[in-house]
């Protein structure tokens, strides 16, 4: 057997340590953990961390999970993409007062170099941006706007769907009621209206360039049977078509988004005028994006390594515990 060259003992006393101790004993003595948790720095970091070191001129802001839906709210600087120094404050909670007591512990010195930061449609953000990083300008996420349309053409498909979940219902009563078996009608591609409501879900959300030859089936029979749900598609995909435009400039774009606003009013669905109205409330913010196509993928990504390295861990035991480590590899 081969020996290990350090303590002389076998290979296979080497691979078959205890994982949990081996944890434990990370933790407690190599890590460095127990003399940061007890300093002024680890007191508070349950509650906020901030590393002014890592400010720069283009942030994004965004909410994330760390453990049981405990949602903190993340900034990271993009210019450190996805790596070590990216993480500027990590904040407890989507409080706007509690985030902006964190942010000011940053000097104000290096909040002004701030020229850009990407955000949701939250209003707690929009104030946390304009108060924590006063001259940034704010860019409400593409992909944030575009989400909010997607739904509303699923709420009218979920309509659609429980009305013919409810006359399936109705029609098996009847049947039953009769003494007859029950034969739910079939559509042309073979599934019945419920189904097609539920299996035509994924499409709605694509473009049609990208839907295969079943999805396509799927799609022009429900267009057919629901012209309302159609109307509801191609208003998505033309808000869609203007912020992938390349060419589009803010001015144009400006244009463009008001045409689209006449064509909801135009179109009477309720979901649509509530999204038209918070588009036009913050239409500044989002005619920005036109200027350089920023985005809050940073943030996103940093959501998805978050949500990759607490899978790793099989869940979060210690909160604090976690977030130092979070912190060590990002920040």
């Amino acid at each position: 057997m081969d020996r290990y060259p350090i303590t002389g003992r076998s290979l296979e006393w080497f691979f078959d340590i205890d994982g949990d101790l081996f944890e434990r004993q990370y933790k407690r003595h190599l890590s460095g953990y127990w003399q940061w948790k007890d300093s002024a720095e680890g007191l508070h970091a349950e509650q906020w961390r901030v590393f002014p070191e890592n400010i720069g001129s283009r942030l994004s802001i965004d909410e994330t999970s760390l453990s049981n839906g405990e949602l903190y709210t993340i900034v990271t600087n993009k210019d450190a993409h996805g790596r070590k120094r990216s993480i500027v404050a990590l904040v407890l909670g989507t409080d706007s007062d509690m985030v902006l007591h964190a942010l000011r512990q940053i000097d104000i010195r290096l909040r002004n170099k701030v020229t850009e930061i990407t955000l949701d449609l939250a209003d707690s953000m929009h104030r946390i941006c304009r108060y924590a990083f006063p001259r940034a300008k704010r860019v409400i996420d593409r992909f944030h706007v575009q989400k909010l349309a997607l739904e509303a053409v699923q709420e009218i498909r979920i309509n659609h769907r429980w009305d013919a979940i409810n006359a399936d219902t109705e029609a098996r009563e009847r049947a039953k009621l009769s003494g007859r078996k029950y034969l739910p009608e079939r559509l042309s591609n073979g599934d019945t209206l419920k189904e097609l409501l539920a299996r035509g879900r994924y499409a709605l959300f694509k473009s049609p360039e990208n839907w295969t030859a079943s999805q396509r089936e799927r799609i022009d029979l429900m267009f057919a049977l629901y012209p309302d749900l159609k109307e509801a598609y191609w208003l998505s995909q033309h808000l869609r078509a203007i912020f992938s435009n390349k060419n589009s400039t803010a001015d144009s774009a400006r244009l463009s988004l008001a045409r689209w606003y006449n064509r909801v009013a135009d179109s009477g669905f309720k979901s649509f005028n509530t999204i038209a109205a918070t588009f036009y409330e913050h239409s500044d913010e989002i005619i920005n994006f036109f200027d350089n196509r920023s985005t809050n993928a940073a943030a996103e990504s940093m959501n998805s390594k978050i949500k990759a390295f607490r899978a790793k861990l099989h869940g979060v035991n210690d909160t604090k515990f976690f977030i130092f480590r979070l912190c060590n590899l990002y920040a």
